[in-house]
């Protein structure tokens, strides 16, 4: 048993699979999924080569490895045969807001539960994933979370009283930073650039920001000084962020998601 299955195929099965294909950490014949009544299963095995399951028996027959991926409020109704075909089997959950307890009463002869938040920049290999196990792990399940997070980017063990917190600042971050592209693109097309250009604008301030602060170990303030000198142009648009309070906005954004964690979670 070498393959890993996907149980759900919505937008985050679908990152994972693509960045464990494209890191090589699994071949398409080796990764399985099964969906619900809709199209996405389908999809996804059409686009990445992978694996389309008739049943749970069939999507579990040869998996080491199970990542739960279906809709967080479906997991309450799971089929109960997912318990005997579960056993033995590490099982990763990227379910938002279902704790350990919770998942355990569904998988309860798993050999070890982890339950994992990844991101979308998983997809090429660019995502932060944070986890934590139910039990500690052995050193293959060890070693097979590093292959299945190490293709996503990187991960962090984190508690699971850490989760709803990790889930809205990282988990719900890159939509942040998709907001504030979109809030770029639309300024630039409104001081009169084509959206060709304002979008180029946009991807690449980003993209060289953030490769300057992965480049060193300084402070985002002391590369934000570095760029506003003092009554100059871009201090004036830090004013204006400021006036609005931009980053109590940018708190508020993170608490009312973790708000709706903790509410997800129960």
């Amino acid at each position: 048993m070498d393959e890993i299955a996907f149980l759900g195929a919505g937008n985050m099965a679908a990152a994972m699979v693509e960045g464990l294909i494209a890191k090589g950490a699994f071949s398409p014949r080796k990764i399985a999924c099964m969906g619900g009544l809709g199209p996405s299963a389908k999809a996804l095995s059409t686009k990445t080569g992978i694996r389309l399951a008739g049943s749970l028996h069939e999507l579990l027959a040869h998996a080491e490895i199970l990542v739960v991926a279906f809709k967080p409020q479906h997991l309450a109704s799971a089929d109960p045969r997912l318990i005997g075909l579960t056993e033995d089997r590490l099982v990763i959950s990227v379910l938002a807001g279902r704790k350990l307890a919770a998942l355990s009463q569904v998988f309860p002869l798993a050999r070890n539960i982890v339950r994992s938040m990844p991101n979308t920049p998983g997809r090429i290999g660019a995502g932060l994933t944070g986890w934590c196990p139910k039990s500690p792990l052995s050193a293959a399940d060890s070693a097979a979370l590093e292959k299945v997070f190490g293709a996503l980017g990187r991960s962090v063990e984190i508690t699971e009283a850490q989760f709803d917190a990790f889930t809205a600042i990282c988990g719900c971050g890159p939509a942040y930073v998709f907001e504030f592209a979109a809030a770029l693109r639309d300024a630039a097309v409104a001081e009169g650039f084509d959206a060709t250009a304002a979008r180029m604008f946009a991807v690449e301030t980003i993209l060289g920001g953030a490769r300057l602060l992965a480049a060193t170990t300084a402070d985002p303030e002391v590369l934000r000084n570095q760029v506003a000198s003092p009554n100059g142009v871009t201090a004036a648009g830090l004013k204006k962020l400021a006036e609005r309070d931009f980053r109590g906005v940018v708190r508020e954004a993170v608490l009312a998601a973790k708000a709706r964690s903790l509410e997800l979670t129960g």
